[in-house]
């Protein structure tokens, strides 16, 4: 996997960028050819998708995981879908954690599949059946808000408030998959992950008051407060691992050093090894993310401690209404 250029981050861009923007232009402009040309296609049941407009990580697997639990809680059979990114494409298959790797379906839908039925499948309108046909009643979509093949019922579209919308141009001149305003016209809300470190609300300001927005932070979840005052050598092959260091410290652990990978990163014995070797150096645990531990081979993720990660929202009776609307809105779509 490739990393993200330094052009692409908030209040950049430089020589680098303009040059591309005639390139990032023609990918625009494909991208509404596609959505104008592509018809979508209804499935029994509603669906709700939880995309970003950027590449790379901005939360949405921890959103899609609390908001389907939360309609689980109300009773309705939730699956999961998703492309699968870094697995091997087998076709449309339901995730086996006992049976699939990382390798094997992609990291996210491992984790998804902890907490509900999940179906990774390129051909989304297939892979969307065969959830149907399983019995699923809604099927909240962890990826995919730019593939207009399978109708989506609403969207949330996930910020991460440390990065914003990065430089604000698109691919390759910056890391937008498509315009903010062709993306924000889709989405029935925003969901704004940490404060707005971009500078001075400049994600509101580029939302312009639509849609609404919704607000929460990452926090660690139980069981992570067993590393305060420990040393840990952290690493993560996540799109920004400062974001998982910063959760690191918010438990109390020290952090005695950390080690970027590519996100999606697949390690190997020899990564491994140089980790473990850089951690009894400095007398320290090494510690990963959840999304990370699923690619460690197996016989290494006893050795690695996981620190997992949870949303809190700002207003959470806010999102419960927020959830009956849209619930009601679908239902009275169909």
């Amino acid at each position: 996997m490739i990393r993200a250029p330094k052009f692409w981050q908030a209040g950049r861009g430089g020589l680098a960028s303009a040059a591309l923007l005639p390139v990032a232009g023609v990918y625009a402009l494909a991208g509404r050819l596609r959505a104008v040309f592509t018809a979508s296609r209804k499935i029994p049941v509603p669906v709700l998708c939880i995309g970003n407009l950027v590449a790379g990580g901005a939360g949405k697997t921890p959103v899609a995981i609390d908001i389907a639990e939360r309609l689980r809680a109300r009773g309705i059979a939730v699956h999961f879908l998703s492309r699968g990114y870094g697995g091997a494409h087998l076709g449309c298959v339901r995730v086996d954690p006992a049976r699939h790797g990382a390798r094997d379906v992609g990291d996210e839908p491992l984790l998804l599949a902890r907490h509900a039925p999940t179906w990774v499948s390129p051909d989304r309108v297939r892979g969307a059946r065969r959830a149907v046909e399983a019995g699923a009643e809604l099927i909240v979509m962890d990826d995919g808000f730019q593939n207009p093949s399978l109708y989506k019922d609403a969207a949330l579209v996930v910020i991460d408030g440390g990065f914003g919308f990065g430089n604000g141009r698109v691919i390759p001149a910056g890391p937008l998959r498509e315009p903010i305003e062709d993306g924000m016209a889709r989405a029935r809300a925003a969901v704004l992950i940490g404060v707005d470190t971009t500078g001075s609300e400049r994600v509101l300001d580029a939302l312009d008051g639509a849609p609404p927005v919704l607000r929460a932070r990452i926090a660690p979840s139980p069981g992570g407060e067993d590393l305060r005052g420990k040393a840990v050598f952290a690493f993560a092959g996540i799109a920004r691992p400062a974001k998982f260091y910063a959760t690191v410290r918010d438990v109390g652990a020290i952090l005695q050093g950390g080690r970027d990978f590519p996100d999606h990163h697949v390690y190997g014995e020899n990564d491994l090894e140089a980790l473990s070797r850089a951690a009894r150096a400095k007398s320290a645990i090494l510690v990963t993310t959840a999304k990370d531990a699923v690619r460690l081979p197996r016989h290494w993720r006893d050795r690695v401690r996981v620190l997992d990660i949870h949303l809190i929202w700002e207003a959470p009776a806010a999102l419960e209404r927020f959830l009956d609307d849209v619930l009601d809105e679908m239902r009275c779509a169909r």
